[in-house]
């Protein structure tokens, strides 16, 4: 039976770089990998044809002779028909990297420690703390690295023995069929040491559980979302690797006045009629203290007016945002009949002029009636 051509074989023109050759075979040794498909005989052969393609046309000599000379020119190489072909493991781990990690090796001479988990506190604040900042002590739940043994989990950090079945080294290499792989050494954990005595106080984990008392300092200006980075405040990691961040996430509670749209403020301000009618000055609440307000004279309901840099003050830019007041006219209730007999008197006095004075009724009684016709 006729071996398939290696281009094929990868699913790579002839004229593919050797990256795209290299990616082609990355994608179809994860699929068909012995590991990933125990006892199936199928996927083992695929496997096979798939890394001696890879091994022909990943190496530019062989690539050559293979162009011009096809499957024979390479029978020297591989012997008849190729049966004979091992794979070495060395350029599959350079391959791979740390796709498969342990399972493969990974590339590295001992197994990988992780630095310590990040972790997250939910911190609620008012608008005002928001906005001026101010520091704020928590108490976060988390493992520190123990003090008794250094964080290496050996009594007095002293108590280690090269480990037996690495012999020190961190990985151990594993057959499987024609496949030989590295990976971390099951004994050690990739440390290459084992502890003869565990620290009395951690139980030889290295870390333990304590509530940490931290100061947060919180900018002026954060919103919700925003996040307060403490660097090294995180989980203690595995010996010699460097603890993971603290990461204290803004909520900003509802304010009963102000509501905020980025850097701006908004709130409603309820005016009577009058002021409406005949103009006013009031009073409104800012962050800076109260201010005086101008009405001007007609102002009718849902006017928006703004105050420049009466708003936020930008965390990241230092912009300042402004202050928007709608204002909120409000209808006279509970009238005495003086006050009732008052009204009155105004409105007739309006008389055919209304549209004069309410030209918005005006425009929609106009449209009204259009729509009507």
């Amino acid at each position: 039976m006729s071996k398939a051509d290696y281009y094929q074989t990868l699913g790579v023109n002839r004229d593919a770089s050797a990256s795209e050759i290299k990616k082609a075979y990355k994608k179809l040794a994860m699929k068909y990998h012995p590991d990933r498909n125990a006892g199936d005989k199928a996927s083992e052969e695929k496997f096979k044809e798939l890394s001696e393609a890879y091994e022909v046309l990943s190496d530019s000599s062989k690539r050559q002779t293979y162009d011009q000379f096809g499957h024979e020119g390479m029978n020297s190489r591989f012997g008849q028909g190729g049966g004979g072909y091992t794979y070495s493991g060395e350029n599959f781990n350079d391959i791979f990297g740390d796709i498969f990690g342990d399972i493969f090796g990974g590339g590295s001479s001992r197994g990988r420690q992780r630095r310590g988990r990040d972790l997250e506190y939910q911190m609620e604040l008012s608008l005002e703390d928001a906005i001026n900042g101010r520091e704020i002590n928590i108490s976060v739940p988390t493992l520190v690295s123990c003090n008794d043994c250094d964080g290496t989990g050996a009594h007095q950090g002293k108590s280690f023995s090269k480990c037996p079945q690495c012999n020190g080294v961190g990985q151990v290499r594993m057959s499987q069929g024609f496949f030989s792989v590295q990976q971390t050494c099951p004994r050690c954990s990739g440390r290459g040491t084992i502890i003869e005595k565990p620290c009395v106080k951690c139980s030889g984990a290295g870390r333990f559980e304590k509530t940490k008392k931290l100061s947060v300092k919180i900018p002026s200006g954060v919103d919700n979302g925003d996040q307060v980075r403490l660097t090294g405040e995180g989980e203690a990691g595995s010996p010699g690797t460097s603890p993971g961040d603290l990461y204290v996430s803004i909520r900003v509670k509802p304010h009963k006045i102000f509501q905020r749209e980025g850097n701006d403020l908004l709130c409603e301000v309820p005016i009577n009629f009058t002021s409406a009618i005949l103009g006013d000055n009031v009073i409104v609440p800012t962050l800076s203290g109260k201010v005086e307000l101008k009405i001007p004279k007609g102002t009718q309901s849902g006017k928006t007016f703004r105050m420049k840099n009466k708003g936020v003050r930008s965390v990241r830019s230092r912009d300042t945002g402004d202050l928007y007041c709608r204002v909120n006219v409000e209808t006279p209730v509970n009238l005495t009949k003086k006050q009732e007999d008052l009204i009155k008197e105004l409105d007739e006095s309006l008389g055919r002029s209304k549209s004069k004075h309410s030209p918005k009724q005006g425009s929609w009684y106009d449209s009204i009636k259009d729509f009507f016709e």
